[in-house]
């Protein structure tokens, strides 16, 4: 675990799942209680920062009571009113263990396993509203034009204008939860149609933040209503940036391995003639493809090798010397299709992006990407990273990493552009900055190749520094929409146009999260709002993630069930109909309740007829909980064997997630509770 995130957050505890030792209660032998109109789920709570056990209800000397690990999971045993107050009888799970009384106040119901992760505004939507109200919110969605409405309304609010509808505005910086735990799980739900026709999901949630050592509240720059952000916490240290190439190495490819060098060179130089050199790195992975024969695989050298480290390269002649050995294969690969996700796999492992604010993945390939599809010969030839493009996806989210592709539509690709173009906009779909980059370049012209590297550098390079067109600062943000810097010439087309825009958005969505962890930016404190989970002005673009939060000791569970699962398909012990159940009812236990899943019933929720009562009130389905059993069976074995192929990467996913310690936070801050760090895994990564 990187101990530099701990000193910001040693108070900061996030959710978690622990058996916490509450000394001085005793088991019973009973069951918790049920959730209303339930006959398995059991009601569950969280903890507040602050909340405290008793072994009696009511207020009582602190001497009697014990702090309680803030965001900690408890069952309810009982209710009792204490004190003119209501008080929760809780235990660590659902055998009665370690019981004692809580005040309800100092609680939040926790029906499901799923919270909420703001998405980055960038400069692609504007900020999220929190509601006072289901009917206020209401109100604005069902106006014809509701960006119109809440455009003035976020205006008002942030200079510090009072509006009874409103407990609560997104803070103007981006707040990262890798950098900042915050928590802000689901209470109710509604879905709603607009008059624009789009679905829309009304949310009411509760917001959780952590508290400092006196109980007072943490310092945060979420603006609530009526009040101004607070003051920067420190100093902005200076924006700096990695753009790392992966680029196609195959017999195709040696014009633009060597127009890619050349546009790094340049671009250095302009880097030095700003005087902001320090700024900006390149590195650069190439990769090609695995062969059948493991001589041929050995003569290609190679399936995807780092050339450059950005770290260390920091001018034209170090990043020269190091690509000098980096040519085009003198052998031709097995298939058109090249290993483009192990190179990019290869750039997310390997490259130390921690040392950087921007981060940046540029693809660039004539051929299409091996994704375990059947091939000519009849063979399904996989990733060498066993990943494909959702998965790396949703990687390259977690770590904050924009991918853009350039994709050469070369005339040898004819029938492979369109299946090719499909993996790729996938993989330059950025969830978390909601902006696709991906760049065609029609026929694969050597000229139009060479602009658009130069643009797309160029672009990324003016959103770094103050002399190529600013990054605000941690007093004064930057815009919501970033200024054209002054030294680049107006586009001379529409594709130049479209890189640049692309380019500044993914640069001013990063600027947004590098000014939020510099000013100590956390989410607004409040208790209980509404929220869409849709922007007013634009629909299309989200205002929130679904994560499912699961301890490292869950994870595991997940994975082992998993596994055994896709085994027993594959051995053929396991009947289509039977593993489709199986699954579903142990995806659905994982969204509810992952302490149930080693349970007997975890497999036997649809003979049970439980599955209606665990999916019925979820506001948001994984894949597998979203389909019926009429569409599994109606998908045939070819359909069915790729997606227990899908669950496979999801399964090589996971052991990345359990590596990547970047994504773990430790809320017991000790050495010895390995189990019990947590991962927001998002909603689309579980089965």
């Amino acid at each position: 675990m990187h101990q530099r995130r701990f000193a910001p957050l040693l108070l900061l505890v996030a959710l978690t799942l622990l058996l916490v030792p509450l000394a001085g209660m005793s088991a019973a032998n009973e069951t918790p209680i049920l959730q209303p109109g339930k006959q398995s789920l059991f009601e569950r709570v969280l903890t507040r920062p602050g909340a405290r056990l008793s072994e009696t209800p009511g207020e009582v000397a602190n001497g009697d009571t014990r702090l309680l690990t803030a965001f900690s999971q408890l069952y309810v045993y009982e209710r009792r009113r204490a004190g003119g107050a209501p008080w929760l009888r809780v235990g660590t799970d659902t055998k009665g263990a370690n019981q004692g009384w809580v005040a309800e106040k100092d609680t939040v119901p926790w029906k499901q396993q799923l919270i909420l992760v703001l998405t980055n505004p960038g400069a692609v939507r504007d900020r999220l509203v929190f509601f006072d109200s289901r009917a206020s919110l209401e109100k604005v969605l069902k106006s014809p034009r509701p960006g119109d409405v809440v455009g003035p309304l976020v205006r008002d609010i942030a200079q510090g204008r009072r509006d009874p509808r409103v407990v609560a505005l997104e803070p103007e910086t981006y707040v990262d939860i890798r950098e900042k735990f915050y928590l802000l799980p689901i209470l109710d739900h509604v879905q709603t149609t607009l008059a624009s026709g789009e679905s829309v999901r009304l949310l009411r949630i509760a917001s959780v933040t952590e508290q400092e050592a006196d109980g007072g509240p943490a310092p945060h720059t979420g603006t609530t209503a009526g009040s101004a952000p607070a003051a920067p916490s420190e100093p902005a240290r200076q924006f700096r940036a990695a753009v790392v190439f992966v680029i196609d190495s195959t017999t195709s490819m040696g014009p633009y391995i060597e127009q890619t060098k050349q546009a790094v060179a340049d671009v250095y130089q302009r880097l030095r003639d700003a005087q902001v050199i320090d700024r900006v790195r390149f590195g650069l992975v190439a990769f090609r493809a695995e062969a059948k024969d493991d001589a041929r695989t050995r003569d290609l050298e190679y399936v995807a090798r780092a050339f450059v480290d950005p770290s260390q390269a920091d001018d034209a002649e170090a990043f020269i010397e190091r690509v000098k050995g980096l040519k085009e294969a003198k052998w031709s690969t097995d298939y058109f299709d090249e290993d483009a996700f192990a190179g990019v796999a290869e750039a997310l492992d390997k490259t130390p992006w921690q040392d950087f604010d921007a981060r940046f993945i540029v693809l660039i390939t004539d051929a299409g990407a091996l994704d375990g599809r059947t091939m000519a010969d009849g063979l399904r030839v996989e990733s060498k990273s066993g990943l494909d493009a959702a998965r790396l996806a949703s990687l390259a989210g977690e770590k904050q990493v924009a991918i853009t592709i350039l994709h050469l539509k070369t005339p040898a690709g004819v029938g492979d552009h369109q299946r090719a173009a499909d993996q790729y906009r996938e993989l330059a779909r950025n969830s978390r900055f909601q902006t696709e980059a991906y760049l065609p370049i029609d026929g694969g012209s050597e000229k139009d190749f060479r602009r658009a590297v130069d643009t797309l550098a160029g672009a990324i390079v003016a959103n770094v520094g103050d002399n190529t067109g600013g990054i605000g600062t941690a007093a004064a943000p930057a815009s919501r929409t970033p200024p054209r810097p002054a030294a680049q010439p107006a586009p001379a087309d529409a594709t130049e146009r479209n890189i640049r825009e692309i380019a500044n958005a993914l640069g001013q969505a990063m600027r947004l999260r590098y000014l939020g962890n510099r000013t100590d930016t956390r989410a607004p404190i409040l208790f209980d709002a509404w929220i869409s989970d849709r922007d007013f002005a634009d629909p299309t673009k989200e205002t929130v993630e679904v994560r499912v939060l699961l301890t490292k000791n869950q994870l595991s569970d997940l994975q082992m069930i998993l596994q055994k699962i896709v085994n027993g398909a594959e051995e053929g012990m396991l009947k289509p109909v039977q593993f489709f159940d199986t699954l579903r009812s142990i995806a659905t236990q994982f969204g509810r309740d992952p302490a149930l899943a080693r349970s007997e019933n975890a497999k036997k929720l649809a003979d049970l007829g439980l599955l209606d009562e665990y999916l019925g009130d979820l506001p948001y389905q994984s894949q597998v909980m979203a389909l019926s059993q009429d569409t599994w069976t109606s998908w045939g074995s070819e359909k069915q064997v790729g997606f227990t192929n899908d669950l496979k990467r999801k399964l090589r996913q996971y052991a990345r997630y359990n590596e990547d310690w970047e994504g773990w936070v430790n809320p017991a801050q000790t050495a010895d509770a390995s189990g019990d760090f947590v991962y927001p895994v998002p909603l689309a990564d579980m089965p």
